[in-house]
């Protein structure tokens, strides 16, 4: 069902440019444009729609001018909170369920650009068309689905111009930008080895009752008979097999390994494990044997392995674990020949300084490199979105915008570490295959600087 959305919007998609009117050139492609406020859209108002919404009705130099979303009750709950933050009323779109609604809000003359936060599917065509009408993008991960929607997007941004950012939040997670500033200190050697990934058991997302006040669990539905993520996150998990969530890992481990600007991805491989936990889930932990998700196959193995070498030598190790019960971690590690740091256990040996053998605490080290980031914002960031990193990541997209400035997770980041989804699929198909990972940045990746959150520089 899903995929056949998606196919409908792309077959439509090419003609979107021809018909949009000429409009007021957005705040970033203006010469005088540098700090003016931003008017922004936002494309679906879902849960973590409204999320972000929060943290654009939070800030004194964003007006929220548009909203859209197919599904009323998400729609009215972002017209609400319009309402709380006395903001004014911004138009809104899609309240007659028409998935085409979205390209509407794109002809607006009063756009600068917009937040994509939408099914996975849907990105990559909403990104495509928004960069098409020079409405600068925040997409929420991932980039695409396909190979080839990474490619297009890629080949979209550069044609056009538009600014495009990743809206990775993981990568302002306060413990990873001190370990970001450990690793440019020198404080662990050479890298050699990193490892990230998606641990999070998220059975109750995948299956819900339909019940809009439980959005998350209360139930075994999925489908159209489900509500939230479970109306369409649990198909990927019927249909496709491979390391389908990478960002939240890959993210922080491109930055410490400065991954297109100096170095880049060369290969990857992947294994999957046998797929038991969400049948388990429906059939006995929910007490619904007779429940046609509980006779449901899932493609998805419960715990998919990815491996990808880099040019400059270090391996990068990620872990997909969504259907097995688990406390949730990202399983953080970053070590080199000096040292190495685990979030796990938030420890850290530092060699010649830690006592030898012996773990130490991380915390000292996280007050030491705090990020000047997080020193600045702390108290700002204060009840933002898992635990202050979705103030920092849209901060980062709206300042960036405002002063014109290359985007700190762009275009090159977001379709590398999001195309890990279909080469791991291709790398699974294919027997565990090692593949050659694709070079989007086409040989740039040896001449680029780091720019990520240098400073207090978003």
């Amino acid at each position: 069902m899903t995929l056949q959305r998606r196919q409908f919007l792309r077959a439509s998609s090419a003609s979107l440019a021809t018909t949009l009117g000429a409009s007021t050139l957005p705040v970033w492609a203006q010469a005088g444009g540098k700090g003016r406020r931003l008017r922004l859209g936002l494309i679906g108002t879902g849960m973590r729609g409204q999320v972000l919404l929060k943290e654009l009705l939070r800030r004194e130099d964003v007006d929220v001018v548009a909203l859209c979303d197919i599904e009323p009750i998400m729609l009215g709950r972002a017209l609400a909170m319009c309402q709380s933050f006395k903001k004014p009323q911004p138009r809104i779109y899609g309240e007659r369920g028409d998935a085409l609604a979205y390209r509407a809000l794109l002809e607006s003359k009063d756009l600068d650009g917009v937040i994509i936060a939408t099914p996975w599917e849907l990105h990559a065509p909403m990104a495509i068309d928004a960069m098409n009408a020079k409405i600068a993008v925040g997409c929420e991960v991932v980039a695409g689905i396909s190979l080839q929607d990474h490619w297009d997007v890629l080949r979209t941004q550069q044609r056009t111009g538009t600014p495009y950012m990743l809206l990775e939040n993981v990568c302002y997670r306060r413990d990873v930008m001190a370990v970001l500033q450990m690793v440019r200190a020198g404080m662990f050697g050479e890298l050699v080895h990193l490892q990230g990934g998606y641990q999070h058991d998220l059975r109750a997302v995948k299956f819900n009752s339909g019940d809009p006040a439980k959005p998350y669990g209360g139930g075994v539905e999925s489908g159209a008979k489900a509500w939230s993520e479970a109306r369409w996150r649990t198909q990927h998990s019927v249909q496709r097999n491979g390391e389908l969530y990478p960002s939240h890992g890959i993210g922080p481990c491109a930055m410490f390994t400065n991954i297109h600007r100096g170095n880049r991805f060369t290969h990857i491989n992947s294994f999957a494990s046998k797929a038991r936990g969400l049948q388990d889930y429906v059939g006995k932990k929910m007490g619904a044997k007779d429940h046609p998700n509980a006779k449901q196959s899932y493609q998805l193995g419960d715990v998919v392995t990815t491996t990808l070498a880099c040019q400059n030598g270090e391996t990068i190790l990620l872990q997909h674990d969504t259907s097995l019960p688990r406390p949730y971690s990202l399983g953080f590690r970053v070590q080199g020949t000096d040292g190495i740091w685990m979030d796990l256990n938030r420890s850290v040996h530092i060699e010649g300084v830690s006592k030898p053998h012996a773990w130490e605490d991380f915390q000292a080290y996280q007050d030491q490199f705090d990020h000047p980031l997080w020193k600045k914002y702390a108290t700002t960031a204060e009840g933002a979105g898992h635990g202050g990193m979705d103030f920092f990541v849209v901060h980062a997209f709206v300042e960036a915008l405002k002063a014109q400035a290359p985007m700190p997770i762009d275009v090159y980041d977001a379709v590398a570490w999001s195309a890990i989804t279909p080469l791991s699929e291709q790398s699974i198909a294919e027997g565990f295959k090692t593949l050659p990972f694709p070079d989007f940045t086409e040989g740039r990746w040896q001449n680029r600087k780091p720019i990520f959150a240098f400073g207090d520089q978003y």
